[in-house]
């Protein structure tokens, strides 16, 4: 029995779903195993193993002939994120916002998007371009860890997580396994659907698959919700944002330079940052639901901008 482009593509956004749960299951049992802070591990191993969707999509559509994909999931994830996920969670209830990390990050966050449109607009992020995105990126990781290392001893005392050390690795290892299924599961649904339909794959890649590979972090955002770490949540969210631009975008540039329209990467890019500013526009420590809706509505703003481009 040979599967369609839908069956696969729907098969890897549960892998990725179900894997995304397991990597950050195993990834922050191990780091809180070490007495590591809450905060610290949102932004950077929570974020990273909420991004590993993104990550696996990159280097199997970079290998597969076609990074375009890889580009428009990393800018479309990162809308969903800030925009979609995020905006539906104020939605449903006010979230605590630390002003300071929003702070922290801005200079970043606005930086990348920045260089990302200069270099697109040369046609093509090439390997060159790939390093000086993964350059913001570093710099923007070691401050952060810095500064968050520099204040954990602020912080009341945690328990550490039980389990053994192997246990931890095992979880984290068999979400590794099923992330990597479902990228190339995703890939080969995405690049089917584009090639029988026509479809530019850049717009695939920032929507459908951008949609198929953020389930990770809307569980997370969820879940954190629920149990009261608005911390976790809204961190994993602006660290993976991070990850997926100076991080994802430079790996797949640096397999296979990606060709690039400025007009068609400006519209992620701008909603992106349209978000961000939405976000530093709360007044107080707690966003609700206007800001909500506002970001659901650049969503859909952003949607309609890439179906009018076509």
């Amino acid at each position: 029995m040979t599967l369609g482009p839908i069956e696969l593509f729907l098969i890897g956004v549960a892998l990725a779903a179900a894997g995304g749960e397991l990597f950050v299951r195993g990834t922050v049992g191990l780091a809180e195993r070490s007495g590591i802070p809450p905060a610290l591990i949102a932004v950077t191993v929570a974020a990273f193993a909420t991004s590993s969707p993104e990550l696996v999509v990159a280097i199997d559509s970079a290998r597969a002939g076609v990074p375009q994909i890889a580009l428009g999931n990393a800018l479309g994830a990162n809308v969903v994120n800030l925009a979609l996920v995020f905006g539906l969670v104020l939605l449903i209830a006010p979230t605590k916002l630390t002003r300071a990390s929003l702070r922290r990050d801005l200079p970043a966050a606005l930086a990348l998007p920045a260089a990302t449109a200069l270099f697109s607009a040369t046609g093509v992020l090439s390997r060159v371009a790939a390093l000086g995105l993964a350059t913001v990126f570093v710099v923007w990781l070691w401050f952060t860890v810095r500064e968050m290392a520099a204040h954990a001893g602020d912080a009341p005392p945690r328990p550490r997580r039980g389990g053994s050390l192997w246990r931890w690795v095992l979880v984290a290892l068999a979400g590794v396994a099923m992330l990597w299924a479902a990228g190339d599961a995703i890939v080969a649904g995405a690049s089917m659907l584009a090639e029988r339909h026509g479809w530019d794959p850049f717009v695939v890649g920032a929507t459908l698959v951008a949609l198929g590979t953020t389930t990770p972090e809307l569980a997370t955002m969820i879940v954190s919700r629920l149990k009261g770490h608005d911390e976790v949540g809204a961190g994993t969210l602006l660290g993976s944002c991070m990850f997926n631009g100076g991080l994802i975008i430079p790996v797949a540039a640096l397999i296979t330079p990606i060709p690039t329209d400025l007009r068609d990467v400006a519209i992620p890019l701008g909603a992106g940052v349209v978000s961000i500013l939405v976000l530093l526009s709360v007044r107080g420590p707690v966003a609700g639901r206007t800001h909500g809706a506002l970001l659901v509505g650049c969503y859909l703003v952003y949607l309609a901008l890439l179906a009018a481009g076509r």
